[in-house]
């Protein structure tokens, strides 16, 4: 048996590939098996080669496997593309229609079976992809009941009838290959699961639910990959708690729409992607100027420009510190895991709301739309923090004058009042004003009101800022990175130490205010720092040559190709810089 499946389904975008790769997902995880897929998908909505690889195994799985076990092909261009992937016990299973060919210097065996012929059959070749889930069960020798709770759910709403003939095709496509398989049905068996319930989602659902969680109830965005799904799922969520979603006509509106609601007391944010954060800097700039809470979630994908939109990058990081003109307090969160997704989402807005100025909460395209098992989150974690907000009548002035919205206090946070509270009234404006709101360039008041405003960053309070795995009180290697990358580090590290090696993890997730605090002791006590991030000038390795130094210890593995870290290839690169 298998501890580790890793399993791929490739074809024509349209063709049914992204349904067949959930078809499959859901069952093996319904079993109770843990799963990581990783969708490599074209910027066109029709046509062009995309695939859905997944990691399947008994114990948790946190990063994209470096081999294959089984690829399912429904055209040519996936077999050439993918066939190197394949383990010595590797097996293609390819629909016949398109007469199939093996590769020369490929020893895997290749199963040509009639997915569109079946489908067909039963009345229209649609239904190929469940012959072609039909073919794998037999391969890992599941029943076809298996998937009978999956095909309620998708095809329940269209009858009985279709629900049948789904489960036909399947029942079809496994008879066929147990009898190409003969006496290998069942060779690529996983060791049994634990049989445990558990969530299977994208990061963006689990930021969507974390906003949903945090008490938002207006989000305001421009749809661009890969974050759209965050408002798609909080198009249908949040009506039901009284909310609502605009799709506004580009992200400059986005921005100021969410700054708009939430100075009028109602939680709210945007979300997008590097070319839609470059739109929204003189908006966040607006947040950090007139003090108005406003959450940002930036899915990085690849750039400059449109790039590739569809593709895995981390090159957001510079501008979200410095994009915008003049300088303002901010906070930039990066979660890496779907936990940390959940409740760092929900700690943005608290934080938004307790300092009053812009948290930008970064993700990247593995992170956001990479899909994996999650277990149920605690929602008794969740603690709603609103800061200093005025929800009581004020009394008047002596002297009559404006709410002192912007006063001068020893933290730096002022009190927020909402518009209509009785005595509230105040300005409020994008040029630099004194402490009731008025526009004001007096050389004083402005150093005054920068200094108020940046003392406010020493109140941040942020759970686990690093998140550190360092069994070794001196470390040969020091592995660091941001959003997802972890998944791939820590399968290195382990592997590493395995070896013998003396390999220490720390994953940054609070990045501004950088936590140099928690960082700087590992960086002292470790030989040689690796930075590993998806970009070309490794910014993380330069941020923290700014904050904690170590320039001569820090080295950077970078990858910019759009492709995420394969654990192998990232293991052999940090051996080549070790030795």
């Amino acid at each position: 048996m298998l501890h580790q499946l890793s399993w791929k389904v490739g074809g024509q975008q349209g063709e049914g590939i992204e349904s067949t790769g959930e078809i499959f997902s859901m069952a093996m995880n319904r079993l109770g098996y843990f799963l990581y897929g990783y969708r490599h998908f074209s910027s066109r909505i029709k046509g062009g080669h995309t695939n859905n690889k997944i990691t399947v195994r008994p114990t948790e799985v946190r990063s994209i496997a470096d081999d294959l076990d089984i690829l399912v092909a429904f055209d040519q261009e996936t077999i050439d593309v993918n066939y190197k992937e394949l383990t010595e016990k590797g097996v293609i299973l390819a629909d016949s229609k398109f007469e199939p060919v093996k590769p020369e210097d490929s020893k895997a065996p290749l199963f040509a079976v009639p997915f569109t012929e079946v489908a067909a059959e039963l009345g229209t070749s649609l239904m190929k992809n469940m012959v072609a889930i039909g073919a794998t069960a037999s391969l890992l020798n599941l029943e076809n009941e298996v998937f009978q709770n999956v095909v309620d759910d998708i095809f329940g709403k269209k009858g009985e009838e279709v629900v049948q003939k789904n489960m036909e095709a399947i029942a079809r496509g496994r008879q066929i290959m147990n009898d190409l398989l003969g006496n290998r049905v069942g060779e690529w068996e996983l060791a049994p699961a634990d049989g445990k319930r558990r969530m299977f989602m994208i990061g963006n659902d689990a930021i969507a639910l974390g906003a949903l969680a945090a008490g938002t109830r207006f989000m305001a965005a421009y749809p661009i990959t890969p974050a759209s799904e965050i408002m798609e799922y909080l198009i249908k969520k949040l009506p039901k708690f009284g909310g609502t979603v605009i799709q506004t006509e580009d992200e400059i509106a986005a921005a100021t729409m969410a700054i708009g609601a939430n100075f009028g007391g109602v939680r709210s944010f945007t979300a997008s992607a590097g070319p839609g954060l470059s739109l929204m800097m003189e908006a966040i700039g607006l947040s950090g100027m007139t003090e108005q809470p406003l959450v940002v979630v930036d899915t990085q994908r690849g750039g400059p420009s449109t790039g590739l939109p569809t593709k895995q990058e981390q090159s957001d990081l510079m501008a979200m510190l410095y994009g915008t003109h003049g300088e303002i307090p901010k906070v930039v969160i990066a979660p890496s895991t779907m936990e940390e997704a959940f409740f760092d989402t929900i700690q943005a807005f608290n934080i938004a709301e307790e300092l009053q100025l812009p948290v930008i909460l970064m993700t990247d395209l593995q992170l956001s739309l990479g899909k994996q098992s999650v277990e149920p989150f605690d929602y008794n974690k969740i603690e709603i923090r609103r800061g200093k907000m005025v929800t009581d009548d004020i009394e008047e002035a002596a002297d009559k004058a404006y709410f002192k919205r912007y006063e001068n206090s020893e933290d730096g946070i002022s009190p927020r009042v909402l518009p209509g509270t009785l005595n509230g009234i105040h300005h409020v404006t994008g040029v630099e004003h004194d402490e009731t709101g008025k526009p004001s360039e007096a050389t004083g008041n402005r150093q005054t009101q920068m200094d108020k405003r940046f003392r406010k960053l020493a109140s941040l309070t942020f759970d686990q800022p690093v998140y550190i795995n360092a069994p070794h009180e001196e470390a040969d290697i020091l592995l660091v990175g941001f959003n997802s990358t972890r998944g791939a580090i820590e399968e290195v590290q382990e592997r590493l130490n395995a070896e013998g090696m003396k390999v220490n993890h720390a994953h940054i997730r609070l990045i501004h205010p950088f936590p140099s605090k928690e960082i700087a002791p590992l960086v002292g006590t470790a030989k040689k720092v690796i930075v590993v991030e998806n970009n070309y000038t490794g910014q993380l390795a330069n941020i923290m040559k700014m904050n904690v130094g170590g320039h001569d210890k820090i080295e950077t593995i970078t990858k910019y190709n759009g492709t995420p870290f394969l654990p192998g290839e990232l293991e052999n690169r940090v051996k080549e810089l070790t030795h």
